[in-house]
């Protein structure tokens, strides 16, 4: 319906219900969405400990986290050990080099009196050079240990990664079939929901309680294409290609089969005496296709602002008439003229012309 043919007051009122449409429809859909949100918690979190061969996979675990520690351990040791072998060497070489002052100067004494002390400082400088040659040992020991523990992890970790595989398999698999339940409910939820909104747009749109039913249609609507139409399972597209093909005919098959009756429709009212046609038009319909600048009777358009013409060129429906009383012209769907404010014999609803205390008496010449 047209604003133009509403009350001033009407307006703003149905204003204010379209207002209570839409709030409620954003309460139903917080309380959609919220639903909506909650139903993968219905199905059990997937896991991969949940697909993987425990009684291979722990003992490969415990395996990987000893290498690790031993791992560590033997870089710390080996730390040092490398350490301790620096000062092992730096006092082996402090050594050589003081044996080697010594043993110049003796070389120009020639005093054989310190032979006994060139054995001793023989034998220190062996023992500075077994004490490197063990510090030596030991940052091998501790390197070797660090690679031993080094490929017992990286074998492990191989062993773990093609269980981790398989179980990653088996995971997604059933991650799909999840994924596939979890849109069961929705589609189980959001269909009867477009179901109902569907009946409320074809039954009730019109009627008293219009600002709930519309609310209640936008929380369908909202409820189908934004909380189920994306969680479609893609599949490559597939799925998503065909329901959108399948919604496509299913509106279009609608949308031409309402087209055809309304034309239909058409047809046989405009095959209908001018009469007939008339009283089917309801009021406020022929003040909202007049305001559209359509003719009532077939809609289509219509130069309502030319003087010259009172029918319709294209159905023959009556537009414009004259006044019984004051024979000013005025709209044929007018209930009362707006130069005398007689009422209208359409208005009458018997066709007959107004009663004579309705018409307007001639001023007295006396």
């Amino acid at each position: 319906m047209s604003s133009k043919s509403l009350r001033l007051s009407e307006k703003w009122f149905r204003r204010g219900l379209w207002v209570v449409a839409l709030v409620f429809a954003s309460f139903l859909i917080g309380l959609g969405s919220t639903i909506v949100g909650d139903l993968p918690r219905v199905e059990h979190a997937l896991t991969l400990d949940d697909f993987i061969d425990r009684a291979a996979a722990e003992p490969l675990r415990k395996t990987i986290r000893d290498s690790q520690r031993a791992e560590q351990e033997a870089a710390r040791e080996r730390e040092q050990a490398e350490l301790a072998l620096l000062a092992a060497q730096q006092a082996s070489r402090t050594a050589r080099e003081t044996f080697g002052n010594w043993l110049a100067t003796r070389r120009v004494t020639a005093q054989p009196d310190q032979d006994t002390e060139l054995i001793a400082r023989t034998k220190a400088l062996d023992g500075l050079k077994a004490k490197e040659n063990d510090a030596e040992r030991a940052v091998g020991a501790q390197r070797q240990a660090a690679l031993d523990a080094r490929q017992a992890r990286q074998g492990a970790q191989q062993q773990l990664a093609a269980l981790e595989e398989a179980a990653r398999k088996s995971m997604e698999a059933e991650s799909r079939r999840v994924e596939l339940r979890v849109f069961a409910y929705r589609l189980a939820l959001t269909l009867p929901l477009l179901v109902i909104a569907g009946w409320l747009f074809a039954k009730k749109r019109k009627s008293t309680w219009w600002p709930f039913v519309w609310g209640f249609i936008l929380f369908a609507l909202f409820a189908f294409f934004v909380e189920l139409v994306p969680y479609l399972p893609s599949y490559g597209g597939y799925v998503r290609y065909a329901v959108g093909i399948v919604l496509t005919v299913l509106v279009g098959r609608y949308a031409i089969i309402a087209l055809n009756r309304y034309l239909a429709r058409q047809k046989l009212a405009e095959a209908q005496p001018e009469t007939v046609r008339r009283n089917e038009l309801g009021y406020d319909t022929a003040l909202a296709r007049l305001a559209k600048g359509v003719c009532p009777g077939c809609e289509r358009p219509v130069d309502l602002k030319n003087t010259e013409i009172d029918f319709c060129p294209h159905c023959g429906i009556g537009l414009f008439d004259h006044c019984r009383a004051c024979e000013a012209r005025k709209s044929a769907f007018s209930r009362f003229c707006h130069g005398c404010g007689t009422a209208a014999a359409s208005a009458r609803g018997d066709g007959l012309p107004p009663p004579a205390s309705a018409q307007v008496q001639p001023a007295s010449t006396t």
